[in-house]
């Protein structure tokens, strides 16, 4: 499910992109490539249909990252900060528990004797 909305997502994406571009502004941009879409409607009803069509893909992609972000913070993964800090734990615990361990006392002088 997670890959199918991810997929649907990047679609959305580059549709938004699109209507975007081609959308005609005060410089007319790259609306003004192919008439801008006038030849098979009128002016206004071209930036009619531009605009509806840009806020109804604009509502699905917010829709559809707030969907994922809901479900990449259900899956359980840990972060590479948390894998740091686990393994640095667990380094310390190691050379705690090999510090405790039992000290190894000389039982004599290690002094070297003088000749």
């Amino acid at each position: 499910m997670y890959t199918v909305l991810l997929v649907a997502h990047t679609i959305l994406v580059i549709f938004l992109i699109i209507m975007v571009l081609i959308q005609r502004s005060d410089s007319d941009g790259m609306g003004s490539l192919g008439g801008g879409g006038n030849q098979f409607m009128t002016g206004r009803s071209t930036a009619n249909f531009m605009t509806r069509t840009t806020a109804i893909l604009a509502a699905a992609f917010m829709i559809t990252s707030v969907a994922l972000a809901t479900m990449a913070s259900r899956i359980e993964s840990r972060s590479i900060v948390d894998s740091v800090n686990a393994e640095e734990s667990a380094k310390t615990e190691n050379s705690a528990e090999k510090n405790k361990q039992t000290p190894i006392v000389p039982t004599s002088p290690s002094a070297p004797k003088p000749e």
